[in-house]
């Protein structure tokens, strides 16, 4: 590199080349004619320095070749590839892509091309469970941000999911976001000026939908809330106007609505059910993105087709294998039904139960709503009973929270809100608790001496001191003791699902005693939900060959991804809504799921009346409905009434249910069936409309096929990182997924760039992988340290030979060419400049351009990029002597100059280029609108003359008469 003067040319322009501190930069948005951004040539982010140019900061050019610094054909496509794969700064129309962590799928570009054909973004992420929805949601935004069009954003979610965000966005994004929670805003308002709002102070926080949706914040939220907003689980934010649901969702649709209301905030939903049943709700929903949506004819070719600009739905079906590229699921989820009789001593306690439970609701004293009251208090208990004997001892000593209520809806709500699995509760923090049935405990009352009873009974189930005697009393004890022993000793990891905290805490006791060498643990609503990510993720980190059980509640069933360190699932407590045992086996049933298959198993009992209501009328159907179409249809709402009124029918009838047979082919659970295939033919149409056809498959080619052509594709990766590590005296050793390498022998540096490893080092093809493995995508830590660190070593003379992988000059004989041909891998610099909302919006960019000529240099007759790419393919038929090459070599390097001004117009050429490839993807369905919406100003200025890092003749094995070198 040489300081040059260049008077001619004002300050230091972005994406310009200068010298300071004794090395050279590139000149970064952010910069000021006194003071300026600079990254290292070859280094990356956290490389960024602020220098003052009174320091002493000169242009630079970068430095020719030394024809000393020969290397071979290796050599040659090891530099250009770790080139393209060390850039974070692509200048195609994508410009987050190259800085993110990530790899995006083809199916994942959709969403990014129908929010850019958007001048506000207002988007319905609804694809199927598992497909990566985190991820395309903070692609669009990370793209939003990186244009200018956004600088604060805001992930609104359940607080048990904040983690999950605020660590996806970091890893993969970059993206430092604040998480907003009942526990971290004293700590986040110690730094704010007087009057300054929080999300004025931090311009990406992550926020609990149900801390900042209260009366007493959502005002201060919504005066600073940010221009870009992620609702995560956004069908849990929308009620119909009945207000069903409660108070807390109709806050949560209060809320949205505000924020949707500014025109012009970008507004991201996301949900994996958008339609719950309900037609007012999912018209509500989708009239957050705009109000006229909610009117428009569904049915009608005109409104799916203005819907699907606007929403993306997709089942892995419709995604595995889109643009041929293998997006790998588990390819089976195994389920499995065992059940299990009662003790006779469990069917005591029911019988005592039920016969309690008859006198309670037969009883017609009291008002109404006492009535209401002692109804739902005796389905608690019944549910309770059939999840565990310690559970059921909780109830009875739980007075019924509908105890306080007023009126008869309010006991309705209310009870349906704690037995119900409804998919419209306000929370599933809370939902785990138990419900409770006490109604009346006066001291000495009949029925408070009732419930002692029933409570001792239960204890002496529950509290038995010796295992093998408690699997004889609690039959389902023993069964989901027999289901885990199968599960790990065919080397699954299980997740057992209760639902209730009592429950979860019993099983655990008895699992620890009867697996004393396995680890065992218990999440449940009790823990806030920092606490809860902090036990999986300490689970999760255990030694790989330790058997582990994560025994759950429902707080960990929607949202959590646990699919890296659990294969399967145990239902020890069914869900009385089928969508709920939907999510929970979502949450290892989805992509990065390293098992081929993963397996389900449901436990119920096969003498026990309420597990068989639940079981015929709805898990099997939906079970059945879900092989059929490939995703999860919602029951639909009237399946609450169904269930109700059958379970009416066993509570009157007491504990002579045993001696009759269960009727429950009832014209109710016929419309309820009829109800639910209807729903099911409707989400099929559905899927075929949104799926997504708006974008059509070659328009998303296009652009990947741009992109990995700037980046390098998932072949050139793998190919450079194996190359690279043999080249540095790596021993590669293949394996079905990838290869392993035996870092002993590698340079320093590079065992640096690979986290200095004490043992051989796997690195997989693709995700997923497991934890601790590389992974061969440019977006790889790892794959992207090699990069750097190959990069930086050709550009250091001063390394050793051995340590230096790949060099700047090399003159290759090979039968590929018939006429002598120079390469010359180019850096193409220029300053973007990208109209936004708040002004101009200028950015780096860099392209990788490998160019190639035959001919004089004083008149070169250039390749087209195909030829060019069979070139870098080519291999060497002879060597030739180093003093022959070296000799040819100079000559070649002393003539660069003459092809200087070729080279200023290829780079003026690429950045028209450039430029036609922004218009194109934001003006795609924009028409004639294009220059109004602000593609007026967009610019793409090259920062000349054109980087040169390697020069290579590749000269004819068998050159024809004539032809020279």
């Amino acid at each position: 590199m040489t300081a040059i003067s260049l008077p001619a040319q004002p300050g230091f322009p972005i994406g310009s080349l200068v010298s300071a501190r004794g090395r050279e930069w590139v000149v970064l948005p952010g910069s000021d004619p006194d003071f300026l951004i600079l990254r290292p040539l070859a280094g990356g982010d956290a490389d960024i320095a602020g220098v003052f140019v009174e320091e002493g900061v000169a242009h630079a050019t970068f430095s020719a070749p030394d024809a000393t610094d020969l290397g071979d054909d290796r050599s040659a496509r090891l530099l250009r590839d770790a080139l393209r794969i060390g850039f974070r700064a692509s200048g195609g129309p994508f410009r987050s892509i190259a800085s993110l962590a990530v790899d995006p799928r083809p199916y994942q570009l959709v969403p990014l091309l129908l929010a850019l054909r958007q001048e506000t973004t207002r988007l319905l992420i609804a694809d199927d469970v598992g497909i990566g929805k985190t991820v395309e949601a903070a692609l669009v935004a990370a793209e939003l941000v990186a244009q200018g069009s956004a600088r604060r954003m805001t992930v609104l979610c359940p607080p048990s999911l904040a983690e999950q965000w605020q660590t996806e966005l970091q890893a993969k994004f970059g993206i430092v976001a604040q998480p907003v929670l009942p526990g971290t805003v004293r700590r986040l308002e110690r730094g704010l000026e007087y009057g300054q709002s929080i999300f004025e102070r931090y311009p990406y926080t992550i926020v609990s939908t149900d801390y900042i949706k209260s009366d007493m914040r959502r005002d201060d939220f919504l005066r600073a809330a940010p221009e870009l907003v992620i609702v995560d689980e956004a069908h849990a934010c929308v009620s119909d106007e009945t207000g069903a649901g409660g108070r807390g969702r109709t806050q949560r649709y209060r809320l949205l609505k505000d924020l949707a209301a500014d025109a012009h905030r970008h507004l991201i939903l996301v949900t994996a059910t958008p339609h719950s049943g309900k037609e007012e709700t999912f018209r509500n929903l989708i009239g957050l993105l705009d109000p006229a949506l909610r009117d428009i004819d569904l049915a009608g070719e005109t409104g799916r087709r203005t819907l699907a600009s606007r929403m993306v739905q997709r089942r892995r079906a419709d995604i595995r294998e889109y643009l041929g590229a293998d997006t790998k699921f588990p390819s089976d989820r195994a389920t499995d039904e065992r059940t299990y009789d009662l003790s006779p001593q469990y069917r005591t306690l029911l019988d005592d139960v039920l016969g309690y439970v008859q006198g309670q609701i037969t009883d017609r004293s009291g008002s109404r709503v006492q009535q209401r009251i002692r109804w739902w208090s005796a389905l608690s208990l019944l549910r309770s009973l059939a999840s565990s004997p310690a559970a059921a001892a909780a109830t009875l000593t739980t007075r019924a929270a509908s105890a306080g209520t007023s009126t008869e809806q309010a006991a309705d709500t209310t009870g349906a809100a704690l037995v119900l699995d409804l998919m419209n509760d306000d929370a599933l923090d809370v939902a785990d608790a138990v419900p409770g049935a006490v109604v009346d405990d006066s001291p000495g009352s009949s029925a408070a001496d009732r419930l002692n009873d029933l409570r001792s009974q239960a204890l002496a189930i529950a509290q038995e001191p010796d295992a093998k005697r408690r699997n004889s009393l609690d039959t389902k004890l023993a069964l989901v003791t027999a289901t885990v022993k199968r599960l790990l000793k065919d080397g699954f990891h299980p997740i057992v699902f209760c639902r209730f905290i009592p429950t979860a805490h019993y099983l655990a006791d008895h699992l620890m005693e009867v697996f004393p060498k396995a680890v065992v643990e218990v999440v449940t609503g009790e823990l806030p939900p920092e606490e809860r990510a902090a036990r999986v993720r300490d689970l999760a980190d255990r030694a790989g060959t330790t058997n582990k059980i994560l025994i759950a509640t429902d707080c960990l069933s929607e949202g959590v991804n646990l699919q890296h360190d659990f294969q399967a699932v145990v239902h020890y407590d069914l869900a009385w809504n089928p969508t709920r045992h939907e999510q929970r086996e979502g949450r290892v049933d989805r992509f990065g799921q390293p098992r081929d298959v993963v397996r389900a198993v449901t436990l119920f009992g096969a003498d026990n009346v309420i597990d068989r209501i639940v079981m015929d009328v709805l898990i099997r159907k939906h079970e059945a409905i879900r092989r059929d179409l490939g995703i999860s249809v919602p029951v639909p709402a009237t399946s609450d009434q169904v269930l109700t009124a059958l379970l009416d029918g066993v509570m009157k009838r007491g504990a002579t249910y045993v001696q009759e047979t269960l009727e429950l082919d009832l014209p109710e659970t016929r419309q309820l069936e009829f109800d639910w295939q209807s729903s099911a033919e409707a989400e099929r149409r559905s899927r075929s409309r949104y799926a997504h056809h708006t974008i059509r498959p070659d328009e998303v080619r296009r652009e990947v096929e741009a992109m990995r052509a700037a980046l390098g594709s998932p072949d050139d990766v793998a190919g450079f990182v194996a190359t690279a590590l043999q080249e540095c005296g790596g021993i590669l050793t293949r394996e079905p997924y990838g290869f392993t390498v035996e870092p002993t022998g590698l340079p320093v540096g590079l065992r640096d760039a690979l986290g200095q490893p004490a043992k051989a080092m796997p690195f997989y093809r693709d995700l997923p992988a497991p934890r601790g493995a590389a992974v061969l995508t440019r977006t790889d830590s790892t794959s992207a340290g090699i990069a750097r660190y190959v990069l930086d070593a050709a550009l250091d003379p001063a390394l050793p030979a051995e340590a230096r992988p790949a060099r700047r000059c090399g003159v290759i004989v090979t039968d590929a060419v018939t006429t002598p041909t120079v390469l010359l891998l180019t850096r193409i610099r220029a300053s973007l400049t990208l109209p936004g909302r708040h002004g101009p919006h200028t950015q780096v960019a860099e392209e990788a351009r490998p160019l190639a000529f035959t001919g004089k240099p004083s008149d070169p007759q250039w390749l087209a990029r195909d030829a060019v790419e069979i070139l870098l393919a080519a291999r060497p038929d002879h060597n030739l002597s180093p003093d022959i090459a070296r000799n040819i070599m100079t000559g070649i390097l002393s003539a660069l100059p003459t092809i200087t001004g070729h080279l200023n117009q290829i780079a003026h050429d690429l950045a028209d280029s450039l430029r036609d490839a922004h218009v194109r993807v934001r003006t795609a369905a924009r028409g004639d609108r294009a220059g109004a919406l602000g593609i007026r100003g967009l610019s793409v200025e090259p920062q000349l003359p054109v980087d040169v890092l390697g020069v290579y003749l590749y000269r004819p094995a068998h050159p024809k008469t004539g032809a020279t070198a």
